[in-house]
């Protein structure tokens, strides 16, 4: 294993990604939801999907569930 795993090019791609879906999936559910502040938030701030997840998981008036995405992944 690389001891230099912070410099890893393949963990800095695996947690872009996260960060990409996470703020996909939190951006749609607040543009839906018609909840402006929360858009702009989620789309100004930049924290690897720590925002989005909170936002989805606690403050959005339809939060999300975990059978939820159990269901987009059994497609």
């Amino acid at each position: 294993m690389d001891p230099n795993i912070v410099g890893s090019p393949i963990l800095l791609i695996v947690l872009y990604i996260w960060s990409l879906i996470a703020k996909g999936i939190a951006l749609w559910r607040a543009a839906n939801l018609k909840q402006r502040n929360w858009f702009i938030a989620i789309l100004v701030l930049n924290t690897l999907g720590v925002l989005d997840l909170v936002y989805l998981f606690k403050f959005a008036e339809k939060k999300l569930t975990f059978k939820e995405i159990r269901s987009w992944v059994g497609k």
